[in-house]
Order: C-alpha cells, then structure tokens, then sequence
C-alpha cells in the first residue's frame, strides 16, 4: 500500500523520493503517531510535502490511494490499514460487538451497496444496521460504527469513514488556479533572505542564556527582529490596455506590500521612458525622472516589471513615438539603462504566453528583457522568482 502511495505521489508531479518514503516508514515502526488516519495524514504530508503549492495535489492521491479525503476541519475520516482499526476498536466497542458488525468486503462493494440503498430508500433512518441514517452500525451515515464505513454529511463521531464527502482544504493553493493574494504571497517567498536589523527589540533567548550563565546573574540580551532582507522595485504599466487587469496588478501589489519591508514602486505607461510617477491623479504635475530612480536605489535593488507589453513598436524602437508625450530617446535605451543597473529583472506579462507571438511589440521588450519574461499566473510568477534569486 505504501508503495503505491508513493508511486502516486510521483505520478502527480509530486517530487517524493525513497529516502523520504524510508523515513515515513521508520516513523511509523517507531509508532510516533497515534494508528488514526489524522495523524497519518498530517505526518506524510511533513514527509513528502516541501512547497505549499503541492498541498493540494497532495490532499488529491492521499483521497485516491487511502479510499478517503480527510475534512478541512480536523475530523479524521479514515483509518487506513486493518491492523490500525482492530488497534483502536477496543476503544469503542466489544469483542461481541465487533462481530456483528463485519466490513462489507472491498471499497467497490461497498460502494456499489451504497448506491442501492440510496435507491431503495426514501425516508430519514435512524439506528440499525442496513439502512442509511444516523447512529447505528450500518457502513453508511453518519454517528455509528462500522470499520469500513462511508460517511455522509454530519460531524464525524468515531473517525472511521472510508471517504468524507468534503471540499479539500488547499484547493486554492493549486498552481493552476487563478492568482489571489494568498496563493502570490506563497510564490514572492521564494525572494527571502532574512536579516537581523533595526532596534534591539526582541529577546535573545540562546544569547541571554550564555551570558547569564558565564555572568553568574541574569543578564538579558536583545536583539533586532529577523526581517526579510530583499530590496523590491516594481513598475507597474497602467492605463490603456492594462486595464482590463487592474485587479490582478492590485493583488500583486497588496502581496508584495505584505512580504516585503524594503520595497518601492513606480507607474509608467507602455514602455519606461524618461520619469515615472506614484500618483496617477498627478501623472503629468508630479514625476520622478528615471535617472533619480537609477541614482537612489542601488543595483541590489531587484525589479519586476508589470504590464502587456502591447504597443505600437515605434514606441519602444523611436523618439518621439511615444502617444502620450515627446520622448526624446526610444523606450528600448531606458530599457537597456534599467537592465544595466539592475542585473536581476524580470518582467511579468498578464497575457497568456501562447499570444505572445502574435504581437511584435512583446517580442520586442522580451528581447530587451533578454528572455526573462514570464506570464502573470501563479506557475509564471513562480518561476521568475527562481530567476531572480539566481
């Protein structure tokens, strides 16, 4: 059985590897756990699982090899081997009161029993042993007792359904579902790099303990809090064709704002010119001009760029081929100034990458950006964070 579980693992994009299966099983042969499908689930999953983006890939073979999905809110719903069950059975029933309630056979049995019975009946049933209800020791219901039982709706009462008929608990944090904050905030973790500084305001345990002890009276160290170190500079384009995605850049915005202490950012409008603005209620009164931004923030600074790329080519190859002002150099020199600075840029596009092709101005600024492109999606936005850490 375990073999299959982790031939499943990998099968769904899952990088398990024999030595982590090894460790699983040196686990459970030092009964670290209690024999209950709960703890079997959450300590295979801090075995396998190394990137939250696989919990719900996770929850997915866990449900197809285990006969059994667990709830999202703590209830066990399946106690996986035989011997596990006649572990625990004691607990809850017995010697005479286990026989009269013998499993139904396979998981395809019972299922299979389960769709007659839904068929035949057509009234609430409680207690007994065939019919579906509550209570009782019918392998179907909710609040009895059966070891290989299917619980359907309810609370769980002993935690030994096969399957709980519940929605998997990371389902959002798939890397094929729709951005949000929380699954963006996931992927911007890979730009970590924790440092201690600031004001001495959190306690040195380890540091008050040492001195404490060569001192011979208590002596209380402190130290700066441990912050995430990474200096983020982000350009947004905004206006025209950006904004069909308006909210999808405020959602970056917001989850880059949370992860990170030391970041800065700007708005431009198709392609980065001569200045750059913060307020787009005074885009033409108040402008920073590109040459401060390269002068003020250092090239530790690491840059994403934000927009579609999608533009007349004269804007980026021309003077003057600008639509909103007189550029008096093409938008690929503040390109190549930008990148020169800054060695670790990126640039995220919030159109899909099989239309990339169709549009010659994309093709253009992902040769500016030398290749470093990736689409505005949760896969995309993971891998340019690798690249950036590179």
């Amino acid at each position: 059985m375990f073999l299959n579980f982790l031939t499943a693992l990998r099968a769904a994009g899952i990088p398990a590897s024999m030595k982590e299966h090894l460790i699983l099983l040196e686990a459970l042969d030092a009964d670290v756990i209690e024999r209950t499908t709960d703890a079997f689930y959450y300590l295979s999953r801090s075995v396998y699982v190394k990137d939250e983006s696989l919990l719900d890939r996770f929850d997915q073979v866990f449900g197809n090899v285990f006969k059994g999905i667990v709830s999202n809110d703590g209830d066990a719903s399946a106690d996986i081997p035989e011997n596990w069950l006649k572990a625990i059975a004691e607990k809850f029933l017995s010697l005479e009161e286990m026989d009269k309630i013998k499993g139904l056979g396979s998981w395809d049995e019972i299922m299979e029993t389960l769709k007659k019975r839904l068929e035949e009946q057509h009234e609430r049933h409680q207690g007994g042993n065939k019919w579906i209800g509550t209570g009782g020791t019918s392998p179907f219901g909710n609040g009895g007792y059966n070891p290989e039982g299917v619980r359907i709706g309810g609370k769980s009462t002993h935690g030994k359904a096969i399957k709980v008929w519940e929605k998997r608990a990371f389902k959002n944090l798939d890397t094929d579902v729709e951005l949000g904050t929380r699954n963006i905030k996931i992927a911007l973790r890979r730009l970590r790099k924790f440092a201690r500084e600031g004001a001495l305001d959190e306690l040195d345990l380890g540091g008050t303990i040492e001195s404490t002890a060569r001192k011979a009276y208590l002596d209380i160290q402190m130290r700066p809090e441990r912050r995430n170190a990474v200096k983020l500079l982000i350009f947004f384009d905004i206006g025209g064709s950006m904004d069909s995605h308006i909210k999808l850049c405020e959602t970056l915005f917001s989850a880059a704002s949370a992860e990170f202490k030391h970041m800065e950012y700007f708005y431009f409008h198709n392609c980065p010119y001569e200045s750059v603005w913060k307020d787009n209620h005074r885009r033409f009164a108040e402008r920073t001009a590109m040459m401060d931004v390269l002068h003020k923030y250092p090239h530790d600074y690491k840059v994403i760029f934000v927009g579609d790329a999608s533009m007349s080519p004269y804007e980026i190859s021309y003077a003057c081929g600008s639509v909103e002002h007189w550029n008096e150099e093409p938008g690929a020199v503040w390109m190549q100034r930008i990148t020169n600075v800054y060695s670790r840029a990126v640039w995220l596009n919030p159109i899909p990458e099989k239309h990339w092709g169709y549009s010659q101005s994309i093709t253009m600024m992902q040769q500016l950006m030398e290749g470093r492109m990736y689409p505005l999606s949760l896969a995309g936005l993971d891998e340019a964070m690798k690249r950036l850490v590179r």
